[in-house]
């Protein structure tokens, strides 16, 4: 009855982890230090080559022009046009012809980025800087550079993909 009323038995270990909680922290610690500033080097090391690969792989078109086959980065691809039985890749230099359907090339850089705002526009929505409601239901997109684009009410329920986070409005089309 007298151990139960002292409370349980501590071996030694337990003395000696109660006495001395700071030191013994300090010394596991320091031992492991060299093999923590080894692994931190070797994360920015791999942190710095996932960056290398990230730039030199930004998703691209390749596109028979003249003869020959460009690629252009999806980024500075800002929308596309169709143009009777062709597309044009509209490039903050100049517009690319390429001769596709507008609902072909819609599906392929739909997961680019690319949403449908008209039976014949299609935009990159990291291009999109502002969007206008109008009176009848449609909206206007500005896009960087100036450019502007009718969103018919068709379409409008694609402007939802313009941002993931919606603050101090509502988002278009409820």
């Amino acid at each position: 009855m007298q151990e139960a009323a002292s409370g349980p038995i501590k071996s030694g270990c337990d003395y000696a982890l109660e006495s001395e909680p700071d030191e013994s922290h300090r010394v596991a610690n320091a031992s492991l230090l060299p093999v923590i500033r080894l692994h931190a080097a070797n994360l920015l090391l791999v942190l710095r080559q996932l960056e290398i690969i990230a730039k030199r792989q930004a998703p691209r078109i390749a596109f028979r022009a003249k003869g020959s086959i460009l690629l252009l980065d999806l980024a500075d691809i800002f929308a596309v046009e169709a143009e009777g039985n062709y597309v044009s890749l509209r490039h903050h230099r100049k517009p690319y012809l390429v001769r596709e359907s507008l609902s072909s090339i819609a599906e392929k850089l739909k997961p680019y980025g690319f949403i449908r705002i008209h039976r014949s526009v299609i935009v990159n929505i990291s291009a999109v800087e502002e969007i206008q409601p109008l009176p009848t239901g449609e909206y206007r997109l500005r896009m960087k550079g100036g450019k502007q684009y009718l969103v018919t009410r068709k379409y409008k329920h694609n402007l939802r993909d313009l941002a993931q986070l919606w603050v101090g409005s509502e988002r278009p089309c409820g």
